[in-house]
């Protein structure tokens, strides 16, 4: 007998032994490139990111960050982020109450007559109890990726939040755009009617053909038709951000193009991040690491795979279970006794899996496959990101480098437009010098404006890539 228990004895250490890298906690052994940013020139790189700024510094403008705070108050998108979040604690709640041992209540009773005899009322009225022992973490992994899981989630609702700051913030911008090309349409159509007005005249008094008075009468109702264009693109997107703040339509109220900190010109650049990139300091890519919610999810799922795959392995060895009940009954054994008594009863049990049609080994397989799959997404998170940085980068520049061509090119224009009005009045210029020249001055402006919300949108861009907004 002595013999039997040694050797059961021996069995339980070695598999305790066995199985002591089942506790073991996940460490992140993934190795991401060092020059995630790629070749970025002119960009300031330091141990600070402007991703470190809230949103609230980033973005100045009052009536954008009050516009901000209502789409992150009601957005559905984001509020069933929050209630994912919600049933993720609930799940890791759970995981944790799994520890504790399970009480259940099951009164029972019976009513039994054999031949003549009378009726046997027998009952039990017994509380019971289960305790799973934790001996080789199957439960504690189980906790470990339901943790794992909350934190996907959290990040998730960091990532819709980021996207929305990003949407309601280029959306506004938009507004703005949109706003300050309608401005320049309005004052188009105003020169260009005193334009057509000219040319009838001198067609009236048989200087200029009808010929010249349609072509210009054309060009000015096309620049009606844009200013139409304008105004619906206008309340399109009046539209969207109110679909934003799951609101109704209505009007969206804004600064004026040129106000806000993100819009500064050249000559007052105190301050301004848009078109100088010593205000765009990108920081080193290991910041963005820490930052961006979506690599950091990546991260945390590699976690929850690698506590998946624990729990699988723990599932190849045997589960410890204790039993035990206490209540009262009045059938003890073959004996119906009254009244009844107290009755205690204990029971350990041990299961060792040994053949279960080859689902333990498929299970382990597929979650070994599931952290290699992850691990290699993550690597592929990373990459995609520092090309997000080196595009946004890219797209800083550009815009700052057409900003001074544009800028140029209107100043010219407008004194071609200028000089062949002038023409056109002493007739030494015909209608088609003056339709090119107001075509090309009108196109010029657009073009600069559009350059501007080319330029804020890259910095918006930039900063949501290096892992802004989540503060």
């Amino acid at each position: 007998m002595k013999k039997l228990i040694n050797i059961i004895t021996a069995a339980v250490i070695s598999l305790v032994l066995t199985g002591c890298g089942l506790h073991d906690k996940y460490e992140q052994s993934v190795n991401v490139p060092d020059d995630a940013f790629g070749t970025i020139h002119g960009a300031t790189i330091g141990d600070t990111s402007l991703a470190q700024m809230s949103w609230r510094e980033f973005f100045t403008d009052s009536l954008l960050q009050s516009l901000i705070e209502r789409v992150l108050d009601n957005n559905t998108d984001l509020n069933s982020a929050r209630i994912a979040v919600e049933k993720s604690e609930a799940s890791l709640k759970a995981a944790k109450m799994a520890y504790l041992p399970s009480l259940y209540f099951s009164p029972q009773g019976t009513l039994a007559k054999f031949d003549s005899n009378p009726w046997a009322k027998t009952y039990n009225l017994p509380l019971q109890m289960s305790v799973d022992f934790d001996v080789f973490g199957s439960i504690t992994n189980k906790k470990r990726a339901s943790n794992a899981v909350l934190m996907q989630a959290q990040l998730s609702e960091d990532i819709v939040r980021t996207n929305l700051i990003s949407m309601v913030a280029q959306q506004y911008y938009l507004l703005q755009l949109l706003d300050r090309q309608l401005d320049i349409l309005v004052m188009t159509d105003s020169l260009w009617n005193a334009s057509l007005e000219i040319q009838r005249a001198l067609w009236e008094n048989g200087k200029a053909y009808s010929t010249a008075v349609n072509q210009m009468e054309s060009s000015h109702l096309n620049v009606k038709t844009q200013i139409v264009d304008i105004q619906r693109n206008i309340r399109a997107t009046e539209n969207a951000l109110s679909r934003l703040m799951a609101d109704t339509p209505q009007h969206i109220e804004r600064k004026k193009w040129g106000t806000s900190a993100l819009e500064g010109r050249p000559e007052n650049m105190v301050g301004q991040r848009m078109f100088d990139t010593q205000y765009l300091i990108i920081g080193v890519p290991a910041t963005m690491l820490e930052l961006r919610p979506d690599i950091r999810m990546a991260n945390h799922a590699m976690e929850e795979a690698f506590y998946n795959t624990q729990a699988a392995r723990a599932a190849f060895f045997p589960s410890i279970t204790l039993t035990g009940a206490s209540g009262w009954t009045n059938s003890a054994g073959s004996a119906v006794i009254n009244p009844g008594k107290l009755l205690f009863s204990v029971m350990a049990s041990l299961t060792q899996p040994i053949f279960a049609r080859g689902t333990l080994k498929a299970n382990l397989k597929i979650n070994q496959l599931t952290q290699q799959d992850l691990q290699k997404k993550y690597v592929q998170t990373v990459i995609d990101a520092g090309n997000q940085v080196n595009e946004a980068m890219a797209d800083c520049q550009a815009a700052r480098e057409k900003y001074a061509y544009y800028r140029r090119q209107v100043e010219v224009l407008y004194d071609a437009y200028m000089g062949t009005h002038e023409l056109m009045l002493n007739g030494k210029a015909n209608y088609l010098e003056v339709l090119k020249a107001q075509e090309s001055l009108l196109s010029a402006q657009l073009s600069e404006v559009a350059n501007m919300y080319d330029g804020a949108q890259a910095v918006i861009t930039l900063y949501i890539a290096l892992g802004g907004g989540t503060k």
